[in-house]
């Protein structure tokens, strides 16, 4: 398992609560966060900070998420990038589309933080490993 403090996670949502609560909780299990609120912050961010996690909401202005990981994906240096896509769009939808554009996994709105938690760190692990 990767160690938290060594490992950068970038948060792309566009609400500001959940932002906030992704942020905090984050932090406090020791990640090195970056909040951004819209598509192209998060891609600019990406390329210059290089994380080792990005979750993205789908839905944000500017560019959807579907599109940042599409981009992300289409850079061989972000080969090992672990993403995850966050949304209230529905299981069966992200099911689908998530493979298709790249995202490594999905997690549905409302979720649990343990969930949330266990996924960052498989995602943190797998992208440290390679």
């Amino acid at each position: 398992m990767a160690n938290p403090n060594d490992c950068k996670v970038l948060v792309a949502e566009d609400d500001l609560e959940i932002a906030d609560m992704l942020r905090t909780t984050l932090r406090n299990e020791g990640y090195q966060v970056t909040l951004t609120h819209d598509g192209q912050a998060a891609l600019a961010s990406a390329i210059a900070e290089r994380p080792d996690v990005v979750i993205l909401d789908v839905m944000m202005p500017e560019l959807n998420g579907w599109e940042v990981c599409k981009s992300l994906r289409a850079r061989p240096e972000f080969k090992q990038l672990g993403i995850l896509m966050l949304t209230a769009i529905g299981p069966n939808l992200n099911e689908m589309t998530a493979p298709l554009y790249g995202a490594d996994d999905h997690l549905d709105k409302p979720f649990l933080i343990e969930e949330l938690l266990s996924r960052v760190s498989a995602l943190a692990a797998k992208a440290k490993s390679e």
